[in-house]
């Protein structure tokens, strides 16, 4: 089948964009603004894309909507708090987290906080605002970069990508083996097409040409 993304005529009961690019590693952000509330979000639209120095970005697309304590639509929360303060920590989510990580996508209400109504424990940082996610294996400080709109099909709506850089990293110690992260005792999980999701329960090595990056 080929259809052309501007017109949607794929024919199909869901968009099948989304399943056709993955995995796509999950970036679960904390954020805070200048008053000290903490959010915290999961986007499927995150990578790492440098590493000199190192360097992530999530994409945060549409609104947050209207609802109690907030009156009218404006940016997603972090997105808003990462502008407003400069910060930001993604947090690696996991199998064992897999539940409180969708708990802390629901639409609450500005300034109600995510992990609380997940259950989840908050660390302080090294080196930026943002908490941590006690949990979770491997964390990411990041200081904001730049803020980068991207065409938006929606009037009204804003896909806002959010570059930050890597100023500290946290490492869960029991991941380490022979100097290396292994992965499996972590079980990242990952965000492909529809509801479905994908874990790390195997890895495999390949080597490349020599002279390659």
């Amino acid at each position: 089948m080929f259809y052309e993304t501007a017109k949607g005529d794929h024919g199909l009961p869901r968009n099948p964009f989304k399943a056709c690019v993955v995995p796509r590693p999950i970036g679960w952000i904390t954020s805070q603004d200048a008053q000290g509330r903490v959010n915290l979000a999961p986007y499927s639209f995150f990578n790492a894309v440098a590493d000199d120095p190192p360097q992530v970005v999530f994409a945060s697309n549409g609104t947050k909507p209207a609802m109690e304590g907030r009156s009218e639509e404006g940016p997603k929360d972090s997105v808003a708090n990462v502008e407003e303060t400069g910060a930001f920590v993604a947090n690696l989510a996991t199998w064992d987290l897999r539940w409180e990580m969708v708990k802390t996508s629901a639409p609450l209400a500005h300034g109600e906080e995510e992990a609380a109504f997940a259950g989840l424990e908050l660390l302080p940082s090294r080196l930026v605002a943002p908490p941590r996610v006690a949990a979770a294996p491997i964390h990411l400080e990041c200081r904001l970069i730049q803020v980068v709109d991207l065409p938006c099909g929606t009037p009204g709506h804003r896909n806002a990508l959010v570059i930050g850089e890597v100023v500290g990293i946290h490492i869960d110690d029991g991941l380490l083996v022979e100097g290396r992260v292994d992965l499996t005792k972590a079980k990242p999980i990952a965000r492909l097409g529809y509801l479905d999701y994908a874990a790390v329960t195997e890895v495999f090595a390949m080597a490349r040409p020599k002279g390659a990056g």
